[in-house]
């Protein structure tokens, strides 16, 4: 698997549903699972993606309290969410909240997932990162 890749602009509609980049749908085919994510931002996971995360969870939930709080958090606001036939996912309202998401999304391929982004956030959170291309060693 190459992964997810590239960075596209996109529109919430007034039910709260996003359009899934044509690329990214095949693999979505049977569906898939959005998250709350760091920096302020959803996951798309695919199914088997979204497995071993939830392993990863169990895994680290033995370690302590704040572990196993975070692995409750997280399947907690965790969503099965399906693709329409027209690329279509709906997004959850506690989900869009979470995101800041009300308007304008992008939807980026993350290499082993896709995030969906308020373009606010990202410039604040993620673009300054992009300097790093321009530096020289």
């Amino acid at each position: 698997m190459a992964g997810f890749v590239g960075r596209y602009e996109h529109s919430l509609d007034t039910k709260g549903r996003v359009i899934l980049p044509a690329k990214f749908r095949a693999d979505f085919e049977r569906g898939g699972y959005l998250t709350e994510n760091r920096e302020g931002c959803l996951a798309l996971w695919t199914p088997g993606e979204f497995e071993r995360q939830m392993q990863a969870m169990q895994d680290q939930a033995s370690a302590g309290r704040t572990e196993r709080n975070r692995a409750r958090m997280w399947a907690a606001s965790s969503h099965e969410v399906e693709i329409d036939r027209q690329g279509r996912m709906a997004i959850p309202a506690l989900l869009r909240e979470f995101a800041s998401l009300d308007g304008d999304v992008l939807v980026c391929g993350a290499i082993d997932r896709v995030e969906l982004w308020n373009p606010a956030v990202w410039r604040e959170r993620v673009a300054p990162a992009e300097r790093w291309f321009l530096e020289d060693d």
